[in-house]
């Protein structure tokens, strides 16, 4: 068996497109098939490189792999709609010859003219079938003489009947359907013709492509039974929504799935919720890594009705697999956030944060005092109802035991004793010295953090915090 992702690539990849690129490799690895990646860029005017850059990186990103496709070749070559024109115009010309086809010659200007007369009248938008009683052979002479024309597929009376391994039989109407365009004037084929050529040559058994497609199947199962192929199982996906049940767009948080990388998000995390979206494992198990998903998923158990993309539940799986990574593993993921900490600081440091954060994005906040000292401390640096004076004297006698104790969680019972002797509660004298050594209320574990920082940095910044309370804060 063969499924296909086939994006044009006329801008990023978009969770949604993600969620199908899952869908697809799920169903391929668990029924040892072949997963193709082909790119449909057959719209020449709004081709973008940057686009295609940008759903390679996020396929990579997620950390699947297609079997055939742009840079890795396979026995289908090439993956570019773009180089494979010959097998659309071949196809066209047996479509022609049957007289499953035609020609037409229809102005831009004479189509809108249509269109508007039947939006008046209240009739659907669909073409007359004017250039369908030209004679055949006339047809040929005009085109052969260079007049613009396209070819429009014959639609065919009856019925079409569009069975679907998510949402069952629907029946259509042929009477419903547009004589679609299938060759454009250019000499390009529309995506109708181009995904279903190439999904018969390249032997595509399933295709699992989003709800939106589903009003295109009639065509595309028109244009099988008029070439004498045999049509796939189609699956047809949900729509993923926002919160607000609206299509889920920039308005509801990243508009690309690279964003999400960029927001600190872990790939592992984006595959185990995009393929949780209309579908279930039907368990209580919250985290499953790609291979678990491979071994449960069901394509036939995926949802009809839409999927709600909600962030919270993402930054909560996220979580959870930013906390099962190994010490080593989240020091290097998160250091690209943290690019100003050497490895072996970070290597240190990053344990205590891996159980406090949900995005990567998070690091630099609970990390930068570790090369940044504050320059003027909040209000909190002296607690409520202690004078600046009491402060001083905490502060100054934390020094006094900073200058000879081992740092580390070993010196919270000295601690203790200090604020015990100037009758102060040990969480008074803990957030003053969070506040002197980082500049900030929440942090990393506080004595752990001091170890870090190292004595002789510690002093300065107990120094600088006295002095301000003084009112001449030490040079830092």
């Amino acid at each position: 068996m063969a499924v296909r992702f086939a994006p044009s690539p006329t801008g990023a990849l978009h969770p949604g497109s993600a969620r199908t690129v899952i869908f697809n490799h799920l169903f391929a690895r668990q029924q040892g098939g072949r997963f193709i990646l082909r790119i449909e860029d057959t719209d020449r005017k709004r081709y973008a490189e940057a686009s295609l850059a940008s759903i390679l990186d996020g396929i990579r990103w997620l950390g699947l792999a297609w079997d055939e496709g742009p840079e890795v070749g396979g026995p289908h070559f090439p993956y570019f709609q773009s180089e494979r024109l010959s097998h659309y115009h071949q196809a066209v010309e047996r479509l022609l010859a049957a007289g499953d086809a035609y020609r037409c010659f229809c102005t831009a200007e004479r189509l809108e003219a249509l269109r508007e007369e039947q939006r008046l009248a209240g009739r659907p938008t669909m073409y007359d079938r004017h250039c369908l009683l030209l004679d055949p052979g006339e047809a040929e002479r005009r085109f052969a003489a260079g007049e613009p024309a396209v070819v429009r597929m014959r639609v065919p009376e009856g019925e079409t009947v569009v069975a679907d391994l998510i949402r069952g039989d629907r029946t259509i109407a042929n009477a419903t359907v547009d004589d679609q365009v299938i060759l454009k004037s250019d000499g390009f084929p529309t995506y109708h013709l181009a995904a279903t050529v190439d999904d018969h040559l390249m032997g595509i058994t399933h295709v699992i492509r989003a709800e939106e497609w589903l009003p295109s199947t009639p065509k595309h199962l028109m244009l099988y039974r008029m070439l004498g192929w045999e049509p796939p199982v189609y699956a047809h996906v949900p729509l993923v929504l926002g919160p607000d049940k609206a299509k889920l767009s920039k308005r509801h948080g990243a508009a690309s799935l690279l964003e999400y990388r960029d927001q600190g998000y872990l790939p592992e995390a984006m595959v185990n919720f995009l393929a949780f979206l209309g579908w279930s494992p039907g368990t209580e198990q919250d985290l499953f890594d790609v291979d678990e998903l491979i071994q449960a998923f069901r394509l036939d158990k995926v949802q009809s009705s839409p999927a709600v993309f909600d962030v919270a539940k993402l930054d909560n799986l996220n979580g959870q697999w930013i906390r099962r990574l190994p010490p080593e593993e989240f020091a290097r993921r998160v250091k690209p956030f943290v690019p100003w900490l050497s490895d072996e600081l970070l290597l240190h440091a990053a344990p205590l944060i891996q159980e406090r954060i949900t995005r990567l994005t998070e690091a630099p906040q609970y990390l930068d005092f570790l090369v940044l000292r504050p320059a003027e401390l909040p209000a909190e640096l002296a607690p409520k109802k202690r004078t600046p004076d009491e402060t001083i004297r905490v502060l100054q006698e934390a020094r006094a035991y900073f200058e000879g104790a081992e740092l580390g969680p070993a010196m919270e019972a000295g601690l203790r004793q200090v604020a015990e002797g100037l009758g102060w509660k040990a969480g008074e004298i803990f957030m003053t010295l969070r506040v002197a050594l980082t500049g900030r209320t929440v942090t990393p574990p506080l004595l752990e953090s001091a170890r870090l920082l190292g004595r002789a940095e510690c002093l300065v910044r107990l120094d600088h915090a006295i002095g301000q309370l003084i009112g001449r804060p030490a040079a830092l």
